[in-house]
This record gives C-alpha cells, structure tokens and sequence, in this order.
C-alpha cells in the first residue's frame, strides 16, 4: 500500500507503511535516534493511529483506513530555532493547495497549524523539532487529514468526502502523492529565502483574519480581531484598541 512516486526531489521517495502504531510521530523519533543516516522526505504512513496527537495535546482519532495519518521527516538545518513557524506556514500552505485541487473556496489555515474548511476542521498538523545548536536539526511533520470518513464524534468536524459529496471514496495515495508534491514545493521556497511569498499567502488563507470573534484567555472569554502574525508566528490580537501576541496555548478559538 502506498507505492507512490511522487514528483519530487526527495520527500515520499522512502515510505514505511504500517497497518497500525501508536503514532507516527513517535515512530519517526524513534528512526531519528537510531539511525544517523535518515533519508530527508521519509514518510511513515498508518491506517489506524491508536495514540495520534494533535497541537494542544488533545487526542486525534479517524477512522481506520479513512483518512491519511502520517509522519514526514526533514532537515531544515537552514532555519535557526527561533525561525521555526516557517515551517508551519510551508506545510500548512502545502495541505491548502493540496486540498485546494478538490474544493473551490472557504478552505481556511486556523492558527497555528489547523485546517479549516467553513467553520468545520478537516486536518490538523503537529511539527516536533530537535534543536542542534541554535539550529534545527530535524523536524516531524505530523499531518492527520480527514478524507472519506462520513461521520465524527465531535460536531465540528468533517472530510473531504463530505465537503465535495462526492460518491465515491477518493484513492488516499493519489491524494497522499499530490500533498507531498505541495508541502515540498513550500518547503523549497523557504529553503531558498523567499518565505515573505509564502507569509503573505498565509495572512491571506488566515482563519477568521480581520473579523470579530469570541476567544478564550487564561479561562476568559474576550472578544478580539485577529490582525496578522510576528516574526516568531504568534498570534496578534486586537482587543480595545489594544494588541496582544500570543503563543501556541496561550489563546484558544471559540468556534
């Protein structure tokens, strides 16, 4: 499964499948710190996910062989520490032009890494980092996208399947293929010093940008608008006049 050939220059050229794992992400640590000769673009890819993760700690669960669960390794050995949302900006962007081939509008990245279709979360991507210095060394792009699963537990919550009604089950490795194409496609622009390009693109998909909504601070709710990111990839905030930046956790969406 998953015998793919993607058109890339490395990433999805080493796939290791397995039918189930507690998580990709955990697995790919484990291929970091044992071997230290891992192939950049290395993909672990799973149908069923049993302790899958997400950006705030919370639990990913999909339907087993429903979705696309996997784990992709780089070396952004470029990017300095403190530079490190630039990969979130990359693969998230990647995951919109991705899905963006099967829907035509209303596809949004929620901060930091959610996305989005209307007010409804399609994926999620969580990035784990191991420092070298002030460099990052590597990096585990964790993606969870949600692809022919017809019904989820949570009320906010839909697939592709399901935004394009579409009645047949779309191929996950065809999908899958067309993603690593666009999430190394980012990934090289950055490489080569052009993320202002990207940023730019990332302010314009932004979840909820420039409009009044509800959030949650330390247990209180407030009413906020968005109005860009820093140079770090907080969030900026606009609230009576005032503008806060937070970091991941510290501010939460009221969807």
């Amino acid at each position: 499964m998953y015998k793919i050939q993607p058109n890339t220059l490395f990433t999805g050229k080493t796939i290791k499948y397995l039918p189930v794992c507690h998580s990709t992400n955990d697995i790919a640590a484990e291929i970091i710190q044992s071997d230290t000769n891992v192939f950049e673009g290395m993909v672990i890819i799973t149908d069923n996910q049993t302790a899958g993760r997400g950006q705030r700690g919370n639990v990913w669960e999909a339907s087993v062989g429903e979705n696309l669960t996997f784990s992709l390794i780089l070396k952004p050995n470029f990017l300095k520490a403190s530079e490190q949302f630039k990969l979130n900006v990359a693969v998230s962007l990647g995951v919109l032009d991705c899905l963006s081939e099967y829907i035509d509008e209303d596809l949004k990245v929620k901060w930091s890494n959610d996305i989005y279709f209307q007010n409804q979360k399609m994926g999620g991507i969580l990035i784990e980092n191991t420092l070298q210095g002030y460099q990052i060394g590597y990096s585990i792009i964790g993606i969870g996208l949600n692809i022919n699963q017809a019904s989820f537990p949570v009320p906010n919550a839909t697939s592709l399947r399901n935004v394009t009604k579409n009645p047949l089950k779309y191929d996950l490795a065809m999908i899958l293929s067309n993603l690593l194409e666009c999430v190394e496609k980012n990934y090289l622009t950055i490489k080569n010093g052009n993320y202002e390009t990207l940023k730019n693109r990332y302010l314009s998909n932004l979840f909820r940008i420039e409009e009044f909504h509800h959030f949650r601070k330390n247990g209180q709710l407030f009413v906020g608008k968005i109005i860009g990111i820093d140079e770090t990839g907080q969030l900026g905030i606009e609230s009576d006049g005032l503008i806060e930046y937070f970091g991941f956790k510290e501010v939460e969406f009221v969807i």
